[in-house]
């Protein structure tokens, strides 16, 4: 089969799909659970605090998209020794980066006490939900090392399987702790942590397993810490992570605004941006895989590969994000009704719901450079993407929510996601360029 047709994109993507339904999924059902308590400072403290361990988190996501593009290049290049210390690197950044925040987090919720202006019960609901999930750090972490190793592979159907089993189980110790043991933002803050350790404990033991049957496992000090791969891995990761942290910024940016206008408006953006989010993890599955099988036709040095697979799989993304767009259109008032029991917000939700229809189709195509350019480990470029369209967010958000209040706030949402796809659109023929002398036509 052609490692670039449509079916076999599908063939990958499809785990990747249903895996990363189950992600959003878990920042939804966390939404209904607080909702549905009848009092909105539930719903405000889980919005902003999830938010901002989303930023803090996936602001290492270098951690999955790094090792995507180096594990999928030594892949086509057949080499298991130098993938097994990939991970092994990897693993160490983990260790280093947990222990930073645990040392950091009384600095950072301090500083986040500061930047929101948040009601004394919303307050103290939020530190709650702080001091434990800080703890899930190390399991967070190393689940982003795993899932980009078996993306890099094109095993999807493994990666999606951590994910899958993550989300479910956090889904189903939130509704527990919260629904039988009325532990309310308690609950869903221990539902994260536990899921967290639990499945990163389980797949790693599957991890090495897995590589055992391709190379022996074993700790070459020497190769693991050689300074030019470290270097290498430094200067990729660093690009990433410079990228990630401005991308996690602006949605945290995002519920700021909304804190400037009223704590309604706070649970009302929840309550939309988590469907937004539910849209683009659908859509991620396509960047997920591409990210594996462009890597792969790098290491292969195939430029025809190459191209065929950034057409069909924009072909797919574009398709599937005005698909989703219809389907908001028609039930967008069912969902907004699970999510919150409270009057107000259901109409102040459905307002709004017109940027959460556009969303979807809009951002399809930068979600989808996204993956293209960390296949292809080009991470100066998406950085310099990066802080280009943050830059103008800032200043467009800035101006629109002056004078247009929330719905300036959604404007310039949906102005930031086409601000990516062009300016990484910009930056696509340096691919070739870079490449090209490397490529076999």
């Amino acid at each position: 089969m052609q490692k670039s047709s449509i079916s076999y994109i599908l063939k990958l993507s499809i785990p990747i799909f249903f895996a990363n339904l189950a992600i959003p999924l878990v920042a939804i059902i966390d939404t209904a659970l607080m909702g549905n308590l009848g009092n909105l400072s539930y719903l405000t403290a889980t919005s902003i605090a999830a938010n901002l361990f989303s930023m803090l988190f996936w602001s290492f996501g270098f951690l999955r998209m790094g090792t995507v593009g180096m594990v999928s290049q030594a892949f086509g290049q057949n080499s298991y020794l130098e993938i097994l210390n990939i991970v092994l690197r990897n693993l160490f950044f983990v260790l280093i980066v947990s222990a930073l925040i645990f040392v950091s987090q009384t600095f950072i919720l301090n500083l986040s006490l500061k930047i929101f202006n948040l009601s004394e019960l919303t307050k103290e609901f939020y530190i709650q939900y702080f001091n434990i999930r800080i703890y899930s750090a190390p399991g967070e972490l190393t689940l982003y090392i795993i899932t980009g190793l078996f993306v890099g592979l094109q095993k999807t159907k493994i990666s999606s399987l951590v994910v899958g089993f993550f989300s479910i189980l956090n889904i189903f110790l939130s509704v527990v702790l919260v629904t039988k043991f009325d532990l309310n933002i308690k609950g869903v803050a221990y539902g994260t942590l536990f899921s967290a350790l639990i499945t990163s404990l389980i797949f790693l033991i599957y991890t090495f397993n897995y590589l055992n049957k391709f190379t022996i496992i074993k700790i070459d000090v020497l190769n693991l810490f050689n300074l030019k791969k470290m270097k290498d891995i430094f200067n990729i990761n660093f690009d990433i992570f410079i990228r990630t942290i401005l991308l996690t910024f602006s949605f945290l940016w995002f519920t700021y605004l909304g804190t400037q206008i009223g704590e309604d408006y706070v649970a009302v953006n929840a309550i939309l941006i988590n469907l937004v989010f539910l849209s683009a993890f659908i859509l991620d599955a396509y960047a997920f895989s591409t990210e594996g099988m462009v890597g792969f036709s790098l290491g292969k040095k195939d430029l025809k590969l190459f191209k065929t697979i950034i057409k069909n799989s924009f072909l797919l993304s574009s398709l599937t994000g005005l698909f989703i767009s219809i389907i908001y259109f028609f039930i967008n008032e069912h969902v907004i009704n699970l999510m919150s029991d409270i009057e107000n917000i259901r109409k102040l939700s459905s307002s709004y719901v017109i940027w959460l229809i556009l969303l979807p189709f809009i951002a399809s195509f930068c979600y989808q450079f996204d993956g293209i350019f960390i296949g292809s480990s080009q991470t100066k470029e998406l950085r310099n993407a990066m802080i280009f369209s943050v830059f103008c967010y800032l200043l467009i958000s800035i101006t629109l929510t002056k004078y247009l209040s929330n719905t300036g706030v959604w404007i310039s949402l949906c102005l930031f996601m086409i601000l990516r796809g062009l300016s990484l659109f910009y930056y696509l023929d340096k691919i070739y360029q870079r490449f090209d002398s490397k490529f076999r036509i």
